[in-house]
Formats: C-alpha cells, sequence, structure tokens
C-alpha cells in the first residue's frame, strides 16, 4: 500500500519511520516511478502510520552533491558493516547530529583466557626471589630457556676458573714439561683445558684424559663442592623445565568456548547461555564452571569502585555447575530476583558496558594437574533472543558431533521487556485467573432457592459487575468499576475487592 507525504499533512507522534543506521546516507525522496523500500501498515484503532523496513540492501547513491557529513558517514558505514544491525534505531546522536560512535571496551580477560592486567610501580621486587622457582617458571619460554643455559655455563666457568687458578698458583704450569712433577690435575695446560675438565666433573662424562691426583687435597675439595652444586643445578633446572612443559594451561587450549551468549526463553524465565565444549577424547574429571560480572559501579555513599565483580549463578544450589563434560554442554543462568540482569531490557542492553567472565576448572585425567580454561563476553557479544543449534545426531551405535555449528545460533521469539517485567506480568495473568476462578464459584455457591431477589447493575463492555441481595458478599470481577478505581493497589497485589450488602428484610 503506497502512501503519499501528501495524505497526512501533519504527522502524529507515534509515527515511526525508519531510522538511517550508522554510515547510511539519508533518505532521497522517492521518484514516482521508484517502487516503494518499505510496507506501510495503517492501524484504524490506534490511528497512527507504522512503517517497516524491508530487507533489501541499500542502493549506492551517486548524488555528488552529499553533504560532508554524509560522506563520512558512508565511509565508516564500509568499514563498519558488520555491527550496522547493533547501531540501528537507538543510536545515539551527539551534538551536531554526527552519530556517534561507542567507545569499544577494554577487555579485563581476553578471549584465549589471558588477563589483560599489568602491574607496574612494584617497589617490594625482592618478594620474586624468594620464591625462585615459581618465577623461573613463570618466565615465559625465551627467558626460560636463557636462563637455563646460563645456569650451566656459569657454573662451568666459575669452577674451571677455580681449577685453573689452583694450577697456576701451584705452579703446575711452570712444570708442564718436567716428567717428576706431579700436578694437580694431570694435562691441565692453560684455562680452555680447565674449562673443559670443570664440564666432564659436573656433567660426570669422565673422558680419562684429565684426572686429579691424590696430591693436591685443595682440588679433592674442590671437585667434591662441584659434584653437589652441579646435581643441585640439574636438579633445580631439569625440574623448572619440565614443569613449565607440563603446564596444565596448554590443556585449556583445546577447551573452548562459544563466541557468544545469548538471552532467550527456557520453561517461560529469560535465561543467559553460553555453550562450552572439550575437544580432546580425554576427560576433564570434576569440571566446575564459574561466571563473573565485571562492571564498574558507583556505591550510595558515592565511592566508585572500577571493574566490581559479582557472582552470576551457574547452577551452584542445584549442582549443576558441576559438569560431566564429555560432550558440548550449554550453560544456563536464570535470569531471577537475585541476578544482576534482572532490571535488564533488550534496549538496556545494546547500552550496557559490562564483562562476563567465564572460568571452567577441572583436573587433567592423564597428569592429575588442575587446568583452569577462562573467557569473556563483551555487552555487544551477548545477543539478545538467539539460541545455540543442536551439534549432536545420533549415528549408528554412537552420537555423533558436529563441531562446525558450535558457535551458530539462530533468532527465536523472546520478549524485549526485562526479566522483572516478564515476572510481573505473568503475576498479574496467574493472579487474574485465579480470581476469576474463584469468583465465578462463589457466584454458583449464592445462587439458589433460597435468594428470591437479585438485582444486577449494567457495566462497561469489558467488565461484570453483578450485586446480589441476600447474606453472601457481592464480588466485583474483572473491569474498572467505582469501587475498583479505589484499590487499584489492592488489585495489582493479588488481592479482590468485595461488598458486603446488608440483607433486606
Amino acid at each position: 500500500m503506497a502512501l503519499e507525504d501528501s495524505t497526512f499533512s501533519s504527522r502524529p507522534e507515534s509515527l515511526s519511520l525508519p531510522v538511517p543506521e550508522k554510515g547510511e546516507e539519508p533518505v532521497q525522496e522517492a521518484k514516482e516511478d521508484a517502487p516503494p523500500t518499505g510496507v506501510f501498515n495503517v492501524s484504524e484503532e490506534l490511528g497512527h502510520v507504522v512503517t517497516t523496513e524491508t530487507s533489501t540492501p541499500p542502493q549506492p547513491s551517486t548524488n555528488n552533491s552529499l553533504s560532508f557529513q554524509a560522506k563520512m558517514a558512508a565511509r565508516e558505514a564500509q568499514a563498519n558493516q558488520h555491527r550496522k544491525k547493533l547501531q540501528g534505531a537507538g543510536q545515539e546522536r551527539g551534538k551536531f547530529g554526527w552519530a556517534r560512535s561507542k567507545r569499544k571496551r577494554q577487555r579485563y580477560v581476553e578471549k584465549n583466557g589471558r588477563c589483560n592486567v599489568q602491574h607496574g610501580n612494584m617497589r617490594e621486587t625482592y618478594r620474586y626471589l624468594t620464591d625462585i622457582f615459581t618465577t623461573l617458571v613463570d618466565l615465559n619460554w625465551r627467558c626460560s630457556l636463557f636462563v637455563f643455559v646460563m645456569a650451566y655455563a656459569v657454573t662451568w666457568l666459575f669452577f674451571g676458573a677455580i681449577w685453573y687458578l689452583i694450577a697456576y698458583c701451584r705452579g703446575d704450569l711452570d712444570h708442564l714439561e718436567d716428567e717428576t712433577w706431579t700436578p694437580c690435575v694431570n694435562n691441565v695446560n692453560g684455562f680452555i683445558s680447565a674449562f673443559l675438565f670443570s664440564i666432564e666433573t659436573e656433567t660426570t662424562i669422565g673422558y680419562g684424559h684429565r684426572v686429579i691426583t691424590d696430591q693436591c687435597p685443595v682440588g679433592t675439595m674442590l671437585l667434591l663442592l662441584q659434584a653437589i652444586l652441579g646435581s643441585m643445578v640439574n636438579a633445580f633446572m631439569v625440574g623448572c623445565m619440565f614443569v613449565k612443559i607440563s603446564q596444565p594451561n596448554k590443556r585449556a587450549e583445546t577447551l573452548v568456548f562459544s563466541r557468544n551468549a545469548v538471552i532467550s526463553l527456557r520453561d517461560d524465565k529469560l535465561c543467559l547461555m553460553f555453550r562450552v565444549g572439550d575437544l580432546r577424547s580425554s576427560h576433564i574429571v570434576g569440571a566446575n564452571m564459574r561466571a563473573k560480572l565485571i562492571k564498574s559501579k558507583q556505591t550510595q555513599e558515592g565511592e566508585f569502585i572500577p571493574l566490581d565483580q559479582t557472582d552470576i549463578s551457574v547452577g551452584f544450589e542445584t549442582g549443576d555447575d558441576r559438569l560431566f563434560l564429555v560432550s558440548p554442554l550449554v550453560i544456563s543462568h536464570e535470569i531471577d530476583s537475585r541476578s544482576p540482569f534482572w532490571d535488564m531490557s533488550q534496549a538496556q542492553l545494546e547500552k550496557e558496558d559490562f564483562e562476563i567472565v567465564v572460568i571452567l576448572e577441572g583436573m587433567v585425567e592423564a597428569t592429575g594437574m588442575t587446568c583452569q580454561a577462562r573467557s569473556s563476553y563483551l555487552a555487544e557479544e551477548v545477543l539478545w533472543g538467539h539460541r545455540f543449534s543442536p551439534m549432536m545426531s545420533l549415528a549408528e551405535g554412537f552420537f555423533d558431533v558436529d563441531y562446525g555449528a558450535f558457535h551458530h545460533t539462530f533468532e527465536v521469539d523472546t520478549p524485549s521487556c526485562s526479566a522483572r517485567e516478564l515476572a510481573l506480568a505473568a503475576a498479574r495473568r496467574e493472579a487474574h485467573l485465579y480470581w476469576s476462578i474463584s469468583s465465578r464459584l462463589d457466584e454458583e455457591k449464592w445462587e439458589g432457592p433460597n435468594l428470591t431477589e437479585q438485582s444486577t447493575k449494567p457495566t462497561d463492555s469489558e467488565s461484570v459487575s453483578e450485586k446480589k441481595e441476600g447474606d453472601g458478599p457481592t464480588f466485583i470481577v474483572g473491569g474498572v468499576t467505582d469501587t475498583q478505581d479505589q484499590s487499584v493497589v489492592g488489585e495489582q497485589n493479588g488481592s479482590i475487592t468485595t461488598d458486603q450488602s446488608e440483607s433486606e428484610a
């Protein structure tokens, strides 16, 4: 149905037109031969016009007389095509009407689980040396390999220098050609030979060419000291490398989380859901799931708390947080009165700035070490009105899991109101149904052959008010009457108004 602008000389306030998305060019006046770009629905009862935008892609405009603002918006749209849908009708405008882009939130925890926090201005750095083993394990691989090489090289050079100093002080280097002279170490004629003897001693190679004699008690004590210290260095460095190689955080690389979280109905209740899966056939023993809401807040006293952490229940009371992670699972958080999303609607979700951190903990079946996998979801990564696609099917003798659909979601019918409003509407419907049934039963109870007179008071088309003369009370059901106007609060709380009528003689 095509409507001309001349038909409505003055548009009502309820007229809703398609709002151009960020980067779209201003709507030009439609020509007579151009097809309509929208579907117009005229409501006779409401008395206003609603236009629905079609899904046809916008045609590139060839008008060279566009404003500078429109050209800049068009360039931004080409660079942000994937964010057009999120920045639609509710886009915030600046002082001069320009589209104001939403500042991207800095992640507290990256998608791969790395915490995006750096510690600075630490003056008590000596505390790292008190736990040198953990400090070495926490180093990156480049620094760890450097420390590993330097630990052996320094000890070899240190003891090699001492062996050379002993030979120099005893005069062994001055009697190299003397057959009657007994040196401290045979065949040590310089620093290089002393360094090689140090390596042979610490690594227990023992080629047999260079050997300590019994005429050097100082060398004997040094040999014992180097053997003991060499064993300690071997144990320390090999232990560090073994722990670093077998760290369970590498096991977390095969624990995957869905790219997006979704909000939809489950058993008539809004739920926040995300999916987790294990790519390995070896299982995580005692898997446990936790979730945190990271959002800055201000207290009633005016204190600002940056990155405040709030627990998000994923089934701790019922035990649903303990997972049997054999196949991918959808973790659900029911949005109830204790949830931080209790008052959040779809429109408010698009304006919120928060981060949801999910943590999966468990013990690796192969090594018995505790593993932790982390991920996070920003506000724009939470899809309202979506549901995860099924990915498990029954094959011949086993269940087949298709990880190609792990991140896939599809849209479902979901109310855009908050969980509080949804629960209040459901309570009102249940209260209305309960009191309507009880009122009808009471009416049938008081109706009988003993009642001879009955007066009926006419009401509006949406309500029926019956007043019976006799010993019983009069019930007012539905509608809006004079008595109900005085007790609106009582009806909202699920109460019913009764008028006690006096019996006529």
